[in-house]
């Protein structure tokens, strides 16, 4: 998969056959921005400037932009799933919190 990023801000985008351009939105932030552009290009000058122009407005705004994501996240889990996934974390040395992420970032490596 291919993303578009600026500024640690990554690019939600699909093609509109309605209005014969693609049309993105920033992902991972609760603020809704979005742009548009005919050819890529188009789209990726938009792109940035949504993203530079949404950094702007919290600026003048004296605002805390919404970041993309904070590193945190929560996972429901079974307690039996839970208990076996923490002690194949244990007999490898790691946290749980290693050992997901390193599953996490294997899983992502073969898609």
């Amino acid at each position: 998969m291919n993303t578009m990023t600026h500024k640690g801000y990554a690019a939600r985008v699909e093609y509109s056959e309605e209005d014969g351009c693609f049309v993105g939105h920033i992902a991972g932030i609760r603020d809704v921005i979005g742009f548009h552009g005919e050819s890529v290009a188009e789209l990726r000058a938009a792109f940035e400037e949504a993203v530079d122009d949404y950094l702007e407005t919290c600026k003048k705004l004296n605002q805390e932009p919404n970041h993309p994501y904070s590193g945190q996240f929560r996972l429901r889990l079974s307690p039996e799933l839970h208990a076996r996934a923490a002690m194949v974390a244990e007999t490898k040395g790691k946290s749980l919190n290693a050992w997901v992420t390193d599953a996490i970032e294997r899983s992502i490596a073969a898609a």
